[in-house]
């Protein structure tokens, strides 16, 4: 994720720094930046690699995190960002899960002040949504800020006004359904997905399920909630069938085996492609 978004904003003109304590990273640093350039030309920014985070953030507008969703490693990255200085910097977390009060719960007032969640989605260089997460502490001028400098980058970011916990509930709930049903033996993991993709989600891009339900009326939403909503999963743990797979070793793409059978190289790279392929369509409007 750190290399797509070094690409987002470069691609925009941006000069960016990335810091990585792991020398290997910094140096396949321009390899996977190039990687996210599908659409072929030239950045219009520059991406350097940064040994040390101080230099890292030298006169910075804005540092984004993305390390791994441990709660205790994220706060010790922006104990050590306050350290480093910068203090005009917006300090932003791309965590999907962990609320900025969470990640930010050990810094100062002030310092929390100029924190906020910025969570991109992946592919980050092709998903134009951004959310925009206000922390308990955030002020009014970094939420501001923030959003400027994504629309700058050409992204389309969406003010999340509560620091819910946990974040990125819709689309769990989506899973946590679709695991469902696999676990009730309604459907097999292929069906689940085919019932989904070939369905509403082909609308879902130009319409959501707000204005779907003012479309088809909102008396007739809550006649269908009555029926449909008693019947739906309200699991407040993994799926059986998730964590089976997990206790046999079929942890998914890694492992070669996990809902699906038969995961290579060669056919996650094609759905890579497909996946770039239909989302850069999308951007071209079809």
């Amino acid at each position: 994720m750190g290399s797509g978004l070094a690409h987002v904003f470069a691609k925009a003109g941006w000069a960016v720094r990335v810091y990585d304590p792991v020398a290997a990273a910094l140096e396949q640093l321009p390899a996977r930046v190039a990687g996210f350039n599908t659409g072929g030309g030239r950045l219009s920014g520059t991406v350097s690699g940064a040994a040390v985070l101080r230099e890292a953030l030298l006169g910075a507008d804005l540092c984004i995190e993305a390390a791994p969703e441990k709660p205790p490693l994220k706060q010790s990255i922006f104990a050590d960002l306050v350290a480093a200085g910068a203090p005009g910097t917006v300090l932003a977390t791309n965590s999907s899960v962990i609320p900025v009060g969470v990640v930010t719960e050990r810094l100062s007032a002030a310092d929390a002040a100029r924190c906020v969640g910025t969570h991109f989605w992946n592919p980050p260089d092709l998903i134009p949504l951004v959310e925009v997460i206000q922390g308990p502490r955030t002020v009014p001028e970094t939420i501001t800020r923030t959003m400027q400098y994504l629309r700058d980058a050409g992204k389309h970011p969406v003010h999340v006004r509560r620091d819910v916990v946990p974040g990125n509930r819709l689309q769990h709930a989506l899973w946590r359904e679709a695991m469902a049903l696999v676990d009730e033996g309604v459907c097999t993991p292929a069906d689940v997905d085919a019932l989904i993709k070939n369905s509403f989600a082909l609308r879902l891009a130009v319409l959501g399920p707000l204005e779907n339900a003012d479309l088809v009326g909102l008396e007739l939403t809550a006649d269908i909630h009555r029926v449909v909503l008693p019947t739906l999963s309200r699991a407040t743990a993994p799926a059986q069938a998730l964590t089976d797979r997990i206790t046999a070793g079929h942890t998914g793409v890694a492992s070669g085996q996990g809902f699906y059978e038969g995961w290579t190289d060669e056919n996650v790279a094609a759905l890579r492609q497909r996946l770039v392929a239909h989302l850069r369509a999308q951007q071209r409007g079809g």
